[in-house]
């Protein structure tokens, strides 16, 4: 039997009847209601073609031990008050070290019509493991880097059915449906990146699901108005988006399809966004693709990025966890000795308020490589989800990074350090 059981009402999510977040003690009644959520998509990930290329970053990769270590690093999550995680059944890209179009992750096979067995039974004992802890789960049916091995708009339709299938079969009742990651870039397949394909999948998940709650997020800041207004949820994402271009995209869908929850299900480490949908009554969805999406991922709550994350959630949501140091509130990130892949690194100054940065100075022997003036702060800046890579050298052996504060302050953040200048 279901311990959760979602429900809405209006633009508030409700967990056995009462507005999330309500029970804890002390917590901010602004906040009751929203779901803050995490993107763990690789949580059943698998890859038919070469599943030993994942084993790296100082772990070997095991698809059941995935699932399994995500399972267990929940209750974590939970204390500091994460209360759903979006995975997905053709999971996600690993965006910095491998081409999507060479990996197998689909489990409706080319014509759609087959659930593998090893990929549903790791959905359900995610499922079954977030129901018993008090979580939702976001179900995501399709990935843009994988619906290209569904052979036509048939086989679409045939997984849609299968997964719905699979969510009704289960009893779920801590589920929420997202029929594309993305769907505006599935080029592939007219019926998913078109609004009216997507309109109709989304019906159709709805029917063949049982009446679970549906959405389909695009990229940020794009979301059709139709899709909108046909949403249980709707799924929105913040990638590329300023603060100020998130709360302008909120401020759309809201005209579009008003008294509906807004829920973001995948933003970046840009956790300044995370204070504008706590302002705006909206739920937020963190995503560290280089933690959480490089498979063997490290579901934990790891230093810095996803540390800073969730002390900002509980904060915002008014529930007391310890207190960072002043000492411990800048990390700079990437320099992990495991961290390094084929002479590759993803150098970042994490930070528990960016929003008190000006911008960075980063240094590598001495020498200035880079100066980074927008959140999150990274070495080779592309936009608030991505960078590119820091080809390592011989000899790179001292880094830090100067870190000038809007008013006026300027600190020095090196590995496992930070100091006054």
């Amino acid at each position: 039997m279901s311990k959760t059981v979602l429900s809405i009402q209006g633009e508030h999510f409700m967990i056995n009847g009462q507005k999330i977040y309500a029970e804890i003690p002390g917590s901010r009644p602004e906040a009751h209601g929203l779901l803050m959520n995490a993107r763990f998509i690789q949580g059943i990930f698998d890859d038919k073609a070469d599943r030993s290329r994942y084993n790296r970053f100082g772990r070997e990769f095991n698809p059941e031990r995935n699932t399994d270590d995500l399972i267990s690093a929940l209750p974590q999550w939970y204390a500091y008050g994460l209360r759903a995680f979006t995975v997905g059944f053709q999971g996600g890209g690993p965006c910095f070290t491998v081409d999507n179009k060479t990996i197998i992750n689909n489990p409706f096979g080319p014509d759609g019509s087959e659930l593998d067995p090893a990929y549903a039974a790791r959905m359900d004992r995610l499922i079954r493991a977030a129901d018993e802890l008090g979580m939702i789960v976001i179900v995501s049916y399709f990935y843009p880097g994988q619906v290209f091995q569904l052979k036509d708009a048939r086989a679409v339709l045939n997984a849609v059915r299968v997964a719905s299938k699979f969510l009704k079969d289960g009893g779920y009742t801590n589920v929420i449906i997202e029929v594309c990651n993305e769907h505006d870039i599935a080029k592939p397949h007219p019926l998913i990146y078109t609004p009216e394909g997507i309109v109709a999948l989304m019906d159709l998940a709805r029917k063949e699901s049982g009446g679970l709650p549906v959405g389909s997020s695009g990229t940020g800041p794009f979301i059709h108005e139709e899709v909108c207004k046909e949403s249980d949820v709707i799924l929105i994402h913040g990638n590329h988006l300023t603060r100020q271009d998130y709360y302008n995209h909120i401020r759309q869908v809201r005209e579009w399809a008003p008294g509906k929850p807004v829920v973001c299900n995948e933003d970046s480490q840009a956790i300044g966004n995370m204070g504008v949908a706590y302002r705006t009554g909206t739920s937020w969805g963190y995503y560290n693709n280089i933690t959480k999406q490089e498979p063997p991922c490290d579901w934990g709550i790891t230093r810095g990025e996803d540390q800073f994350f969730a002390y900002r959630m509980a904060e915002g949501l008014g529930i007391r966890v310890p207190e960072i140091p002043e000492e411990d509130r800048f990390y700079l990130q990437g320099l992990e000795p495991e961290m390094e892949f084929e002479d590759q690194r993803w150098i970042r100054l994490a930070s528990l308020y960016p929003e008190t940065i000006d911008y960075v100075d980063f240094y590598c022997n001495g020498e200035q490589v880079y100066t980074c003036y927008v959140e999150p702060f990274t070495v080779y800046f592309v936009d608030n989800w991505r960078q590119l890579a820091w080809k390592v050298r011989p000899g790179d052996r001292e880094w830090k990074a100067v870190v000038h504060l809007k008013n006026g302050e300027v600190l020095e953040a090196k590995p496992e350090s930070l100091k006054a200048e």
